[in-house]
């Protein structure tokens, strides 16, 4: 699908105003639009890191219950329309433009951005369709973020919390988990037992369901792993030492939701993410693409290098944007490779080349920088029996690309 022209353009030239903050425009436009969320199962997933990987799991188990569900998450890695699934596939192309021109239109004189029309748009594509279910994913925190415009809610879900967009979220953990704790509204909340201390007692004592944590983690390598929680065990095909934590708050989403146990297993093994320890492998190399932006989230990367691959035997290709915190990212890194190349990514948001090299030479010997994550790639070639192409989702298309044409 191409999801070019027409309603996709003119919501793209929206973007070229920037964040803007606040639930007001985007809940004038879903009243134009007719409350077309208040004909859906709405579950409103936030948080810092685990909510693409709940949004999914939650998504194969209430399509393993027999229910229609679509999902809005972001960012796109590979393809525009992999943000607006229905069912686990992109919604279809005609039924989005559709929605999405409906959504301009109802926004014409609202100074609307990008992202509070890809909201509405996407929300009355679902209810249009006939989906009874719709997860959907924070832009970015949970308060001001225009997702929280909905305010019939069936659940609320928050995730792992720590720091990141700290310029607007606040600088410690606990400021940020009551931003994005403004998502429970008069609806059930699951939160994710993978907080920091502060995040565990801020929610303390409120009426929210602790996700308790899971047990006997078996990890197949790089195809999976398998853990016990709530009395039964669970298998999944993704990687990281954070994934039977997001399984485990998704599963107990789906029992809050009274869906069967046996969907609530095949959900949980269906479930794949893409970008997020993705493996590709190659005759002679395997590659690892993730999108890891911010140091806690590197934790289930650093876990699979340490565990599976030889500093001595891989590479890392890494870009960065400009409002992430380069240094620690990289530092996550330390003593995982041999080899490190800094990329800008080709996105307005990308980092100077630069400054990127600069921090991969601080924590790295063997540092270099090329222009791009394909150049970079095929620099190295058959040189490395692993390579990680890491540090933010805007380079893994390019790169995957070019693995791709190895395969």
């Amino acid at each position: 699908m191409n999801y070019s022209g027409g309603a996709f353009d003119a919501v793209q030239k929206l973007y070229k105003k920037g964040m803007l903050f606040g639930t007001d425009t985007t809940r004038q436009i879903l009243e134009r639009l007719g409350l077309p969320e208040r004909r859906l199962k709405i579950i409103h997933v936030a948080g810092t890191n685990g909510k693409g990987s709940v949004c999914e799991y939650l998504t194969q188990i209430l399509i393993a219950a027999g229910k229609s569900v679509g999902t809005m998450q972001s960012p796109a890695v590979y393809d525009y329309g992999e943000q607006f699934r229905i069912n686990g596939n992109p919604c279809p192309e005609a039924l989005l433009e559709k929605s999405f021109g409906s959504a301009l239109s109802a926004a014409e004189d609202l100074n609307a951005s990008g992202f509070e029309v890809e909201v509405a748009g996407a929300l009355l594509a679902f209810k249009d369709y006939g989906c009874e279910y719709a997860v959907i994913e924070c832009g970015m925190g949970g308060k001001d973020d225009a997702t929280n415009a909905i305010s019939k809610k069936e659940l609320a879900i928050i995730t792992s919390v720590g720091l990141e967009h700290t310029r607007y979220l606040g600088h410690t953990p606990g400021v940020i988990a009551k931003n994005k704790a403004q998502i429970i509204k008069n609806c059930p909340a699951v939160i994710s037992s993978l907080q920091p201390d502060e995040v565990k007692e801020y929610f303390s004592g409120k009426s929210v369901i602790f996700v308790g944590q899971p047990q006997n983690t078996e990890c197949f390598g790089l195809d999976g792993q398998r853990f016990d929680y709530g009395g039964k065990t669970f298998e999944t095909a993704m990687l990281g030492c954070a994934q039977p934590y997001n399984a485990a708050t998704a599963i107990e989403a789906a029992r809050l939701l009274k869906m069967d146990e046996t969907a609530i297993y095949s959900g949980v093994k269906a479930a794949k993410l893409k970008g997020r320890l993705e493996v590709l492998r190659t005759e002679s190399v395997t590659y690892i693409l993730d999108g890891a932006h911010n140091p806690a989230s590197f934790l289930p990367l650093t876990d699979i290098l340490q565990r599976f691959f030889k500093p001595n035997e891989t590479a890392i290709v890494f870009g960065c944007l400009s409002d992430k915190d380069v240094e620690g990212n990289v530092c996550a890194l330390r003593g995982l490779a041999e080899k490190i190349i800094a990329v800008r990514p080709d996105n307005p948001r990308g980092m100077d080349i630069n400054k990127i090299y600069a921090a991969c030479s601080k924590y790295f010997s063997n540092a270099a920088k090329s222009e791009s994550a394909q150049s970079a790639l095929s620099e190295i070639g058959d040189k490395f029996k692993n390579v990680v192409v890491c540090g933010t989702f805007t380079i893994l298309r390019e790169a995957k690309q070019w693995i791709e044409k190895r395969l």
